[in-house]
């Protein structure tokens, strides 16, 4: 949901309407912390919920007590996100780096003070983690309240208040349009739980998801600086200089693209033991990997027509593309090649393939002709 911030502050940067970035970025907090009271009952709710999708008592119970735990993690992300938006739409990318740094160290301290020495477990890691994404929270309100930002910044605002709805209702589309992708992964990990060799199945999806998602953060850079790059030059009225940002953009995340889909290739048959020592699923994840390298590929340009989508201000269109590719499209085959034609886990990236040419294509043709 905080993707509304990139759109409205980059426009308002461009447009050099300094002040207006302040506003926005109080006005998603309010919107941002409201909606994250409405999410809490999935929070309390979860063993319950799990348990009716057919997962295992004790991965239930055990989820349950994560996510209640990770509570503080979650009114978090309602601050950090829309202030990491505020800062990259200034081009402060350092500022969000370095404060990310800090973080992860202190984030590896805490881990270790939890986990080893006072013996806490899974609380102790998710603990770490709320610790960790709140120190994130405090250091760049800090650096944006205290001088950081003098032209942005003016100090709090009773304005934050006003526009409400229709600032709730762009974020409620950048919101869907981004948790329609991230719930279609995890609803393939729950599909998955019901195939034979459940276990097998989850352990290889999960890697081949992992390595994707390591991949993915690279796009999503891409993502985050090619919507910010598009807006400040929409919002300048420069539209050759968004276009120019977007084949840019596109042209380098491809390399990076290809670059580990070889990777993954080549390294077939080996890149199953950095996360198992499982037989049966090194195998697995070795039969996964020609589709893991396609997806791969695929990943590393959609993220990047997402970006010019939500630098455009087009989350609500781009939200009915990723219904259609990933719920019409994509969910479907993945019935009809994991039960119907008892293929197994592989249904499960052959769907994210498909689900990823066609989303790529839509995105393409959205984009084109518009600039």
């Amino acid at each position: 949901m905080a993707s509304a911030l990139q759109t409205l502050c980059g426009q308002a940067f461009g447009a050099k309407k300094y002040d207006l970035l302040g506003v926005y970025l109080q006005r998603s907090w309010v919107v941002l912390f409201l909606f994250s009271i409405l999410l809490l009952p999935m929070y309390f709710f979860a063993t319950p919920i799990l348990k009716y999708f057919g997962q295992p008592d004790d991965i239930a119970e055990l989820s349950g007590t994560i996510a209640v735990w990770a509570i503080p993690m979650h009114f978090a992300f309602a601050f950090v996100f829309p202030l990491n938006r505020f800062l990259q739409c200034q081009l402060k990318n350092k500022v969000t780096a370095i404060s990310s740094g800090v973080a992860l160290v202190v984030h590896i301290s805490v881990s270790w003070l939890f986990v080893y020495v006072l013996k806490l477990g899974v609380i102790g890691t998710i603990a770490t983690v709320s610790v960790s994404w709140w120190l994130n929270v405090i250091l760049l309100f800090t650096y944006t309240t205290c001088g950081g930002c003098p032209l942005t910044w003016t100090g709090f605002s009773m304005e934050a208040f006003a526009g409400l709805w229709e600032f709730a209702h762009l974020s409620a589309s950048s919101g869907i349009m981004l948790c329609l992708e991230t719930w279609y992964y995890k609803i393939l990990i729950l599909m998955t739980g019901n195939l034979e060799d459940t276990k097998i199945a989850i352990d290889s999806l999960s890697i081949c998801m992992l390595i994707n998602g390591l991949e993915l953060m690279i796009s999503t850079a891409f993502l985050t600086g090619t919507g910010v790059r598009v807006a400040n030059e929409l919002g300048a009225g420069n539209g050759k200089g968004a276009r120019f940002a977007m084949i840019i953009s596109v042209t380098q995340s491809l390399i990076i693209g290809i670059i580990f889909s070889v990777i993954v290739v080549f390294f077939h048959d080996q890149i199953g033991w950095i996360f198992s020592s499982s037989e049966t699923v090194i195998k697995a994840v070795k039969n996964l990997s020609i589709l893991l390298a396609f997806t791969i590929l695929l990943n590393s340009v959609q993220p990047v027509l997402s970006g010019v989508a939500v630098g455009s201000g087009w989350q609500s269109f781009v939200a009915y593309i990723n219904l259609g590719c990933y719920y019409f499209i994509g969910l479907p085959l993945g019935v009809v090649m994991g039960w119907i034609y008892k293929r197994k886990f592989l249904y499960s990236k052959s769907i994210l393939l498909k689900r990823k040419h066609s989303e790529k294509i839509y995105l393409y043709k959205v984009n084109a002709p518009t600039h």
